[in-house]
């Protein structure tokens, strides 16, 4: 960082990180900020300072490489300590004597926004991509230097609240009327504001290091509205997500921090922030949903050596609802779209589905008209295989059956060239059995989407036997393009996401056939964080492709497979004419009003017993995942733990504050984890039963990580 004074008296103070491409908040920035702040202070000519940044962006927060470490390598006194020196710097601004600006020329988030608050004074680029905000609790962790005081302060207690619990980026007009920016101005008149601020000689005292300052909120306890609302927005952090220890440390923040002087409000903070930085949930939730993700999206799984492809033009075979989704993606991505169907007429509806989507987001204000039609307009709608011709990628995504895809191939690939990648959008069936129809089997690849394409994030890259490097590199090249996560797996049945889904399902099918209340199955899965509870899974999907995909196991692995143990319970459900919400109803009713409620004809099916134990019922639902996870890792279906991570969070929901499947098993710990698994074995039968290979690492203590 550089100090610069100027003959009108005002420093200017700039932070430039030479080490990083964005600054970031570290135990080095801390001590040379400390050293800048001690210079200023104690320099008489320097009369206000201008605080900016060298750097495109002004500042993020603490480097999320370091902070992932905080629960193996930090106490909750270190913890504590570092929170207290870097909320020392802040405090160390404020009381200097100097008035300090915050000149915002880019984002300021977390930490960065921490420092901007410490200011006296506020101004942000007008720029829809200069936001700011403390995103901390969407980490597991909560601003550690001051951020949550100075927040609710600045802002009140309301608008506080609402930011630090969402976590969510303001842009600038929506900042400026919450009052935590004073300014948005072009950048050509950043520095003239901030003089002309200075100019006007400010008082350098902040209004909380005035005698006699209180909140109006600190009334809190005997204002009826006050108390009211934080009981309201303690009652939502709860229901929400009790399993997130970050929202309920960030409403005691709040509400002890409120009634306490300002410095004893900060020690407060900073021993919430330190319980939070040594629990293993935000360690989970940085390492799976920002590291992990980031270096999957960033390519760590390519292949080295091959030319990245550039995609101009793919053919999408089949219109219905996942190739619509992929088109609209792609659309979306600057692709143009050869979207082919059975007919122009059907190939027109799959194109349809674009203009719905959009036309929702112009109703929105999110979306203009001019930028929807020049992505409609990149779709082609046909029933032309000729029209393949030049393509840089085929997405095949016709009905799941082996014979209508064989014949999709053969046809395409009379019409492609032989070096383009065929891809097929599958959850179950075998690529290595898919690619026998194709000419060139080491350009045969598997793209999982999940629906609805152009909401979820994740692509599963699945690898046939015969799947070439290079092949590999153009699918991630592909998924790249459409700025979503890639995991990469092998082949086998259900490759990973869709084999471990129906464990889920199916131990919630043993539990009703156990005589469990199905609202009380219901609940203690989502009370572990999964979004929707396993009977209401079943009924979407319809009880039809579970039962045919086991159907489809019992041929190829026979006395081998085990059987799901919530078969039966679908079994007897279809013998009730009951498959499922396409059908009219499964475990729920969906009345023509609307809404949907579980069926009394449940209990007449599966008679409820009082003999069960909540506990018991979410760590089986848990386990019954990550041990499937493990068998897969096993089995090398997942090559890295981290893939294995990504797959359970994004794919199917599983929660992220366990940060996947696989690092749920190391933080209740790989000994631990296989000695309660064989006692669900006992109780509950062998879907619980630990391998020797999982025993193996448990007896050596081999971590996932």
């Amino acid at each position: 960082m550089k100090i610069k004074i100027a003959a009108d008296g005002f420093a200017t103070l700039t932070l430039d990180n030479a080490d990083e491409s964005m600054n970031l908040v570290s135990d080095a920035f801390i001590a040379e900020m400390m050293d800048a702040i001690a210079q200023i202070a104690a320099n008489e000519s320097i009369k206000g300072v201008i605080l900016t940044s060298g750097k495109p962006a002004f500042m993020a927060g603490a480097d999320l490489k370091l902070l992932v470490q905080g629960y193996e390598t930090m106490t909750l006194k270190s913890a504590f300590a570092f929170s207290q020196k870097a909320s020392a710097m802040h405090r160390a601004m404020e009381t200097s004597g100097k008035a300090w600006v915050a000149v915002m020329n880019g984002l300021a988030l977390g930490g960065g926004f921490e420092l901007a608050l410490a200011c006296h004074y506020r101004i942000l680029i007008d720029d829809p991509k200069a936001v700011v905000g403390l995103p901390e609790v969407n980490v597991g962790l909560l601003p550690g230097s001051g951020g949550t005081q100075r927040l609710i302060r600045i802002a009140g207690m309301k608008t506080g609240t609402e930011l630090l619990l969402s976590g969510r980026a303001v842009k600038g007009p929506e900042a400026l009327a919450l009052g935590i920016v004073d300014a948005v101005v072009p950048v050509a008149e950043m520095d003239a504001a901030a003089r002309a601020w200075l100019a006007t000689g400010p008082n350098p005292v902040k209004p909380w290091d005035v005698k006699g300052y209180a909140l109006p909120e600190q009334r809190g306890l005997i204002i009826p509205e006050y108390s009211a609302g934080m009981m309201i927005t303690s009652g939502s952090v709860a229901k929400s997500g009790y399993n997130l220890p970050a929202p309920i440390a960030i409403l005691s923040c709040i509400y002890e921090g409120a009634i306490l002087p300002f410095d004893k409000a900060l020690t407060v903070e900073s021993k919430y922030f330190a319980k939070l930085l040594t629990s293993p949930v935000s360690r989970n939730i940085i390492r799976t949903t920002f590291l992990s993700k980031g270096a999957a999206e960033r390519g760590a799984g390519r292949p080295a050596g091959v030319p990245k492809t550039e995609f101009k033009k793919i053919g999408i075979l089949g219109a219905g609802m996942m190739g619509a989704g992929i088109a609209l993606a792609s659309a979306q991505a600057g692709v143009d779209v050869i979207l082919i169907d059975r007919d122009v007429e059907s190939a027109t509806k799959g194109k349809a589905y674009s203009e719905t989507v959009l036309g929702k987001q112009i109703t929105r204000g999110t979306m203009t008209q001019d930028k929807a039609d020049a992505i409609v307009a990149r779709i082609k709608p046909t029933d032309n295989f000729a029209l393949l011709e030049g393509c840089d990628l085929i997405i095949e995504a016709v009905f799941e059956d082996i014979d209508i895809k064989a014949e999709t191939t053969r046809k395409a690939e009379a019409i492609i060239p032989s070096t383009t990648v065929y891809a097929s959008n599958t959850s179950t069936l075998p690529i290595s059995t898919l690619a026998e129809a194709s000419a060139r089997p080491d350009k045969f690849i598997g793209l999982h989407f999940f629906s609805p394409v152009d909401r979820m994030g994740l692509v599963e890259i699945i690898k046939g036997a015969k799947t070439s490097p290079a092949t590999l590199a153009v699918a991630l090249d592909f998924v790249a393009k459409l700025r979503k996560t890639p995991i990469v797996v092998n082949d086998s049945r259900g490759f990973y996401t869709s084999r471990v889904f129906q464990t889920l399902i199916h131990e919630g099918g043993a539990m009703l056939g156990e005589g469990v209340p199905p609202a009380v199955i219901e609940n203690a899965a989502k009370a572990v964080g999964m979004p929707v509870g396993p009977l209401a899974l079943l009924d979407e999907l319809t009880f039809d492709l579970p039962l045919k995909i086991v159907e489809q196991a019992i041929e190829q692995e026979g006395s081998k497979y085990i059987v799901p143990a919530g078969v039966s319970a679908m079994k007897k459900m279809k013998a009730q004419g009951r498959s499922g919400r396409k059908t009219g109803g499964g475990f729920y009713e969906y009345p023509a009003e609307g809404g949907k409620k579980l069926w009394s004809g449940l209990a007449d099916i599966f008679p409820v017993s009082v003999d069960y134990d909540v506990e018991e019922l979410k760590q089986r639902f848990l386990y019954t995942q990550a041990i499937e996870t493990a068998r897969c890792r096993e089995e090398n279906v997942i090559e890295t733990s981290e893939d294995g991570d990504l797959g359970a969070v994004y794919g199917w929901g599983f929660p992220a504050w366990t940060g996947g499947t696989l690092s749920y098993i190391d933080t209740i710990g790989v000994a631990k984890f296989v000695t309660e698994c064989d006692h669900l074995a006992q109780k509950f039968g062998p879907r619980f039963a630990p391998s020797a290979w999982l025993r193996d690492r448990a007896a050596t203590g081999t971590n996932f990580y």
